[in-house]
């Protein structure tokens, strides 16, 4: 009797693996959702550079007239230059040229695979971008969030420690990013990817636009979460050249600021460029207080904006109004 159940068991296991094998296979080739209208116009107003062969995607839109200020923006993970899209016109009222880029490995840029991707890689890509754009002696003024924080704090520190740069600082402006392992909480998935060299390619493959809803939606605001369209238009970034794919590689960016963090927060604690943060203080990812006491504590030359209180990890896209109230503030108050 015992090993007839067993025997059943058995055979039973046997139709689900027969079942569910084809179902996987299938759930794995889903193709990637079609660009919204939003979306589509944005990769419209775009071009594309070569950087050792592969592909950027950046928008360079001119706009106030006689004005030569230049303003660079510089995303966070895992979205793209589109976080922006709340922000670029205003500033474009007020800068001469606006610009931003989608890193490699995010948004409409080539996402290699198998590929090292580093923080250093990226900030060569924005000086790239500077040198082919003729703008590499124009001193110019950088926003950044998130991962774009990091790079940022790369480029800081060739212009100013190594003196190696190819990028002359007018300002800076930081938002939201984890500048500080000691104070940085990445989310369950992330450190399940960037840590699991066996359970990561499983993991990237099996992340649907359930999972990152839920993912992203946790570091919005609850007041503040984005609309159903705008949750797709992320997803659909991400998901554009199988970028979903690529998201193990990025992640070592968490692991390569633990092992340079004197390289950049130094770079941070003893620049004299112009210095501000923009910080939404819900933030489960950067959390109030501790990481904005930190920042003060080391970063004693930089201004900061904290936000409304129900302000999270997006400020530009929570609330694009009092992101750019803040930077504008800053950028006249030098």
């Amino acid at each position: 009797m015992w090993a007839c159940n067993v025997s059943n068991m058995r055979e039973w296991w046997i139709h689900v693996g027969l079942i569910c094998i084809p179902l996987v296979a299938v759930y794995l080739h889903i193709p990637p959702p079609q660009l919204s209208p939003a979306l589509q116009k944005w990769h419209n107003a775009g071009e594309v550079f070569h950087f050792r062969g592969r592909e950027i995607f950046y928008r360079d839109s001119y706009g106030a007239l006689g004005s030569s200020d230049v303003v660079i923006l510089l995303h966070g993970f895992p979205t793209s230059s589109y976080d922006w899209n709340k922000i670029w016109e205003p500033l474009t009222q007020r800068f001469h040229r606006v610009i931003a880029l989608d890193f490699l490995g995010f948004g409409f840029s080539d996402k290699p695979r198998p590929h090292r991707y580093s923080i250093f890689e990226q900030a060569s890509v924005v000086e790239a971008l500077v040198a082919h754009l003729g703008l590499s002696n124009q001193r110019v003024n950088l926003v950044s969030h998130d991962y774009g924080d990091t790079v940022a704090l790369e480029l800081l520190y060739r212009s100013d420690q190594n003196r190696s740069g190819h990028l002359n600082f007018n300002s800076l402006c930081l938002s939201n990013g984890g500048l500080f392992p000691e104070t940085h909480y990445p989310r369950l998935l992330q450190t399940l990817l960037k840590d699991s060299s066996f359970l990561a390619p499983l993991l990237t493959r099996l992340t649907n636009y359930m999972i990152f809803h839920k993912g992203i939606g946790d570091v919005f605001g609850p007041y503040t979460q984005p609309t159903d369209t705008e949750f797709w238009d992320m997803w659909t970034g991400i998901r554009y050249n199988d970028g979903n794919l690529v998201m193990d590689s990025i992640l070592q960016y968490i692991n390569q600021r633990l092992k340079h963090r004197d390289r950049w927060v130094g770079a941070l604690t003893s620049t004299f460029v112009p210095l501000h943060m923009i910080y939404g203080p819900l933030d489960p990812v950067n959390p109030h207080p501790q990481f904005i006491r930190l920042y003060q504590q080391l970063v004693q030359r930089s201004t900061v904006t904290i936000l409304d209180e129900h302000i999270s990890h997006y400020p530009q896209l929570e609330d694009p109004t009092g992101f750019l109230n803040a930077y504008f503030n800053f950028i006249h108050s030098f």
